[in-house]
């Protein structure tokens, strides 16, 4: 019998390691077309014969693409927009969910509604008020037009809210009985003990910035004052021209600082996630 067991277990095993490896290929096929595009000559590109790696790698479009001024713009404007605008939107979002939680208030239920009701809004029903305000400031074109329109997120106070809730009162206390406020509580005792659950989100929050398209489109305009990544890459699609080649080397080289993210902080998605208990 227990030879039948170690067999199934075995088995069973083999199984989970078979599905893993099926769904491990089957999601790194986009990547293996894109680098292959890539590096691929413009007629392999078109052509309809399938080639398993080109012939002929165009390794200099990589020099090529760095020695591009508006690209290195590109990343930098991404860059900031992604760090400045992921940081801010979890500070506010661990503020007002803390708040929502432990101060006492006889309108922090009714906030907490009106916090359920803005996330049950679609997000594109307030595209144009916000361009209405940030035209009306004098922001397109600028840095603080991507960014501060998206700094509250319904969704993180939401999560941080049901973080705190099963949040121990008793670590708490004792800064309380030492006289700290609800500032100095937050930010030395509790937002400490947040930061891999806020981990989690700021990968979210990370990758959701890096590939913004449509509001940064509108606001940054004709200049590169405010030009992102992905609005860089629709340059190489135009009216006259297609340039697959170079629009697939950016994707790629465009890529590598949301993977290097991911990386690094992929062990508290799950985990930061699961933390919320999402009960309250």
């Amino acid at each position: 019998m227990r030879i039948v067991g170690q067999n199934r277990g075995s088995a069973g095993l083999v199984l989970r390691y078979g599905i893993a490896g099926v769904l491990a290929v089957v999601f790194l096929v986009p990547f293996y077309a894109m680098i292959k595009t890539a590096l691929s000559p413009n007629d392999e590109i078109y052509s309809q014969d399938f080639v398993l790696w080109p012939r002929d790698p165009q390794w200099q479009r990589i020099p090529e693409l760095l020695a591009d001024p508006r690209y290195l713009d590109a990343l930098k404007n991404s860059a900031i927009m992604a760090v400045a605008s992921t940081s801010l939107t979890i500070l506010i979002a661990a503020l007002a969910g803390y708040a929502l939680v432990r101060i006492p208030h006889r309108a922090a239920r009714p906030m907490f509604v009106l916090v359920i009701v803005v996330l049950l809004v679609p997000a594109t029903t307030a595209f144009v008020p916000n361009f209405i305000i940030v035209a009306s400031l004098g922001w397109i074109g600028t840095l603080q037009g991507l960014i501060v329109p998206g700094l509250f997120s319904a969704f993180n106070v939401f999560l941080f809210r049901q973080f705190y809730v099963n949040f121990p009162r008793e670590i708490e206390e004792a800064a309380y009985i030492d006289g700290a406020g609800f500032f100095r509580t937050f930010f030395r005792i509790v937002f400490p003990n947040t930061l891999p659950f806020a981990s989690a989100l700021t990968v979210l929050g990370l990758i959701g910035s890096w590939n913004a398209f449509l509001w940064p489109l509108v606001v940054a305009g004709d200049g590169q004052n405010a030009m992102t990544v992905q609005i860089y890459l629709s340059s190489f699609l135009t009216a006259q021209t297609f340039d697959y080649g170079g629009l697939f080397m950016a994707a790629t080289v465009s890529l590598i600082p949301v993977l290097a993210v991911f990386f690094v902080l992929q062990r508290y998605l799950v985990a930061g996630i699961a933390a919320t208990g999402l009960k309250g």
